[in-house]
């Protein structure tokens, strides 16, 4: 029987841990398997590490990871793959909004043998808002038009995935992680298992509009280099643009002896230019800032407290 780790990345959960908690080890047990339940807190401000103690001290099957400071949720995932012994390891939020009573049917799928993963999509976003759900959408559309990794629109972290994959995605060590492409990107044979969004039972969202459109910013910039070849091209179009008007006006005047056009359109021209360039700047310095701190070699996490002997405490 394969052992299954659940990795469960945590930031201000108090309300919905419990709760997720009871659910998940009921459905777990009723498998049979055997398992661990890796709860990862991510610099809570609330009793969320205090219940993952509680937790601990009840259960032999739950462990707990606490961070220094608040890494993020990717860090939290990171530091979880990196400490499972799960023969099978699969990833979930602890708000409920990825249903625990899929984990049966994605234990059957690896265990046919067909695949190495098997991840979700919800089929819809009921619950989100228009403008939201139209920026993700677009998202998805655009990073699987520029990059050379395959993300599916709808995808979730929840999967469930073998050693072998599990591996591979641990040796992919950059800095800027962006898990969503890194699954994809290191292959595997992966089963969608779509389902109906479902909403948080308790708690606020903790992914904020500006913070999801950082995120898939940070996508397209660790996946494509497509957006430094529009910089490119752009620079070569405005000197093209830029060499032809000069022509013209010389043709004008002699030809024509017509004065240059008043100092207005110069301005507008030159703020164009000058506001093209800047904004070309600005894609390759986010680019140099992802390099630069990839260079620092600074760890993904910090582990501060934790209940299992043998952790990576600092990767």
């Amino acid at each position: 029987m394969k052992k299954i780790s659940i990795i469960v990345p945590c930031y201000n959960e108090e309300d919905a841990l419990l709760t997720f908690y009871r659910e998940t080890s009921r459905i777990i047990k009723g498998m049979g398997n055997e398992y661990e339940l890796i709860f990862v807190n991510d610099g809570s401000t609330d009793n969320t590490l205090d219940m993952m103690k509680q937790l601990a001290a009840q259960d032999e099957h739950v462990t707990y990871f606490s961070f220094s400071r608040n890494f993020g949720k990717e860090a939290a995932m990171y530091a979880g793959f990196c400490n499972a012994a799960g023969d099978y390891i699969a990833v979930m939020d602890a708000d409920m909004q990825d249903p625990p009573a899929l984990l049966p049917q994605m234990i059957e799928l690896l265990e046919n043998g067909e695949y190495d993963s098997v991840a979700t999509r919800r089929m819809n976003r009921k619950g989100e808002s228009p403008v939201r759900s139209w920026f993700a959408h677009k998202f998805y559309q655009l990073i699987n038009h520029i990059s050379d990794t395959d993300i599916v629109d709808g995808a979730r972290d929840f999967r469930l995935m073998k050693r072998d994959m599990v591996d591979a995605i641990i040796e992919m060590s950059e800095y800027n992680r962006f898990s969503k492409g890194i699954f994809g990107w290191v292959g595997f044979r992966t089963y969608w298992l779509s389902y109906e969004n479902v909403e948080r039972i308790a708690g606020e969202t903790k992914w904020s509009f500006l913070k999801l459109f950082k995120y898939a910013i940070d996508g397209i910039i660790n996946f494509s280099q497509v957006p430094l070849s529009i910089a490119s091209w752009g620079g070569m179009l405005m000197t093209l643009a830029a060499f032809v008007l000069m022509l013209v006006i010389v043709v004008r005047r002699a030809l024509f002896g017509d004065p240059v056009a008043g100092w207005a359109s110069t301005i507008c021209v030159i703020i164009f230019i000058g506001g093209v360039q800047l904004f070309c700047l600005g894609i390759m310095g986010q680019y140099i800032a992802k390099t630069y701190m990839e260079t620092k070699h600074r760890p993904h996490f910090i582990i501060a407290e934790t209940n299992k002997d043998g952790v990576k405490k600092i990767c």
